[in-house]
């Protein structure tokens, strides 16, 4: 991908193989420790933040790992919410046991892991997803009969442009053989297909990294973010068919609204719900946003809305402020 993007600038090519090469190199600061496993089933398990206040659960994608929301003290939405944000949060941590899930479609995590967790918290005060978890959140909060805050979420995935949605078509059909025998997607076949939403800005950020200073923070806050972002479990076969099938392939609106555990989902029968989007999201573009409920449209991209230096004014502060009222109104 980097040669494909250089190929005509040498300079260009070895910046970005230098940066790259810094990236590989870089000392790792030691990860936040997340809070003891609680309640679990399915290898999944709750996560308590603590904090005064009533229960929200925070449903991350099936993509990536969930610590994007707890990612370093500085950046670290769970534990800003339990210290300001008069609620105490709960992460739902799919894990790393795909054994007991790997039969499970996208709306089976939903019926088989997040509903029954959520119930063991005896039904929260509100649900928040980021990404593809707040689809499956939104899921959630219509059969719970809870309110639901999104985090750059799809809905209308017809609104994924149409050269994403033929590219995501190519690479289910090319990754079909490896799901069937091993029962999973790959990590690395679903980061290829993010490096090609945006190659020349994949290709841009490695040749800045090798520009800066190594040992400033800047430099370290790249690394962690860079690593999140190529960390995480394969995707359960189910699942991954049920996304690229139903999902990226069709809308879901089209469809009829979405079918989970026997109920039909729809936006429009969402309770209490706010919806926080990104207007210069290039992995989940606000033409895919939820439209029925609350909406705020932010600047910050799909990461940045929720770790960037804009992020606590941006998204953090009205979605504290919004659980704080759907909490007076129960």
């Amino acid at each position: 991908m980097l040669r494909r993007e250089t190929e005509d600038d040498p300079e260009r090519m070895a910046a970005a193989l230098a940066g790259l090469r810094r990236y590989q190199e870089a000392r790792r600061a030691r990860p936040l420790e997340p809070p003891p496993a609680g309640a679990s089933t399915h290898g999944a398990s709750l996560r308590d933040y603590g904090g005064e206040g009533p229960a929200v659960l925070f449903v991350p994608s099936l993509i990536n790992p969930p610590n994007v929301l707890d990612l370093s003290p500085e950046r670290s939405l769970l534990r800003w919410l339990a210290a300001e944000g008069g609620v105490r949060p709960y992460l739902l941590d799919w894990g790393w046991d795909l054994g007991s899930r790997s039969r499970l479609s996208v709306g089976g995590h939903v019926e088989h892991i997040l509903m029954p967790l959520a119930k063991k918290l005896g039904g929260p005060q509100a649900l928040v997803g980021y990404c593809l978890g707040g689809t499956m959140a939104a899921a959630a909060g219509q059969l719970l009969g809870a309110p639901v805050a999104t985090l750059a979420a799809p809905w209308r995935f017809a609104g994924f442009p149409d050269d994403s949605r033929a590219s995501l078509a190519n690479l289910w059909q090319s990754a079909q053989p490896t799901v069937e025998r091993l029962g999973l997607l790959p990590m690395e076949a679903l980061q290829s297909a993010f490096w090609s939403l945006d190659p020349a800005r994949t290709v841009a950020k490695f040749e800045r990294f090798g520009r800066i200073d190594p040992a400033s923070a800047e430099a370290a806050a790249f690394v962690t973010l860079e690593d999140w972002a190529n960390d995480g479990p394969p995707i359960p076969g189910a699942a991954a068919r049920e996304l690229f099938e139903a999902m990226f392939a069709r809308d879901v609106t089209g469809l009829g609204a979405w079918t989970v555990g026997g109920a039909v989902i729809a936006q429009e029968d969402l309770g209490r719900a706010l919806h926080i989007y990104s207007a210069t999201d290039r992995i989940v573009p606000a033409a895919t946003a939820f439209t029925a409920g609350a909406r705020i449209e932010v600047e910050q991209g799909h990461v940045g809305m929720v770790i960037g230096g804009g992020a606590r004014q941006a998204t953090w502060e009205p979605l504290a402020a919004w659980l704080r009222e759907a909490g007076d109104a129960a």
